[in-house]
């Protein structure tokens, strides 16, 4: 097969596509390359380290259809080195021949039919607001935990909630729970297709490569088809999940399991209200938090009264800070400390000018979110300090 390709576009495309190569290989070489395979007038490409597939296509002039698997790192890494301009690949049986101006390259290339079949899910999916489901992601993903020792946790539920899709992710510290209300056809299609009923839990290293691909305008040099504008498909089976942008393909294995009860923490009301800018609260946050950068265990503590908003950080054998911040409370006074960097994550992950952190005590959940309330809440564990 032969293609050339814009060197932007392809370098984006396979940086994409390359996201989901498998780090370690393993007993399968095959999957630390990319499937290539040209079309008509475009390239596929496609990644996979059999949980996560990641299939990207671009615009290219293809004299020839075929298919070639070609080392991921090196492909990427050779065409990013390039001039601008036109990048011809000519692949023979065994050898990929790679040139752009006076550059030219030789890479050995494996059969595309030891490459594992990719994932398909069956029936047709449903479309929703691509920005929409962004917006949902970026917020909801920093919550989700990190340690594939509790792989429950490394998944984000979706759930038919009413006549809409909510989304929640939780690390056991921390919570986000973000509803889409308008989805109510998403919401249907996703209590008929998932196995346990009325949701399913999806990775969120897959969501995360989504939120990525949908930040970035689907992929390189794409346009949309007719009617399906900054729209995303979605589609579920009992095993798998697929997220279609158009240009690329997200499909990723489901996490089965027993998510926890997450309603159960949120209470029903709160007696303690403050009302603070958020920007302000940030850098505030961000300064105050200095002292203890380099510890594991140096908690913020916001003490809150009538009178405004203290922050502090101490750290016995380092020093002290504290800032003060106008800010609006009702409730009785108290103090009460945060893990720093979780405290900043959900404070990113609100857009609104002013939020309110609600409290009970300081041994129970704290809930911040948009003064205004909204769809996105972030509910945070406080720290035990003496």
């Amino acid at each position: 097969m032969k293609f050339r390709c814009e060197r932007d576009a392809l370098s984006e495309a396979i940086g994409s596509a390359g996201r989901a190569v498998a780090s370690r290989s393993g007993a399968l070489p095959i999957l630390s390359g990319l499937l290539v395979r040209t079309a008509a007038d475009e390239i596929h490409l496609a990644g996979s380290d059999l949980e996560l597939t990641i299939r990207v296509s671009a615009p290219a002039e293809c004299d020839d259809e075929g298919a070639a698997v070609l080392p991921a790192r090196l492909f990427g890494d050779i065409v990013r080195s390039l001039e601008p301009g036109a990048v011809s690949v000519d692949v023979g049986e065994d050898e990929a021949r790679i040139e752009a101006g006076r550059s030219k390259f030789s890479l050995r290339v494996l059969a595309a039919d030891d490459f594992p079949r990719l994932p398909e899910v069956a029936g047709s999916g449903v479309r929703m607001d691509a920005t929409a489901l962004a917006e949902a992601l970026r917020q909801v993903i920093p919550a989700a935990s990190r340690d594939d020792a509790r792989p429950i946790l490394t998944g984000v539920l979706l759930v038919a909630e009413g006549s809409g899709l909510r989304l929640v992710a939780t690390d056991s510290y921390r919570l986000g729970v973000r509803d889409l209300p308008g989805e109510s056809v998403l919401a249907a299609h996703l209590s008929g297709a998932a196995a346990e009923g009325k949701h399913v839990l999806v990775p969120a290293k897959a969501l995360g490569e989504l939120q990525r691909l949908l930040g970035s305008g689907s992929s390189p040099g794409s346009t949309a088809a007719p009617g399906t504008e900054n729209t995303v498909e979605l589609s579920f089976s009992d095993r798998d999940a697929c997220f279609d942008t158009g240009r690329a393909r997200v499909s990723t294995r489901l996490i089965e399991g027993q998510f926890p009860n997450y309603q159960q923490l949120i209470p029903n009301g709160y007696p303690n209200r403050l009302v603070v800018p958020r920007e302000a609260l940030i850098e505030a946050t961000k300064r105050v938090r200095l002292i203890g950068r380099d510890r594991d265990n140096a908690p913020i503590r916001l003490a809150m009264s009538s009178s405004g908003l203290e922050l502090t950080t101490i750290v016995h054998d380092v020093g002290e800070a504290k800032e003060e911040l106008d800010a609006k409370y009702e409730g009785t006074e108290t103090t009460i400390a945060f893990n720093p960097e979780f405290l900043l994550d959900g404070l990113g992950a609100i857009a609104s000018e002013e939020v309110s952190v609600e409290t009970l005590d300081t041994s129970k959940p704290a809930i911040v979110r948009s003064a205004e309330g909204g769809d996105f809440l972030y509910l945070l564990m406080p720290v035990r300090v003496s």
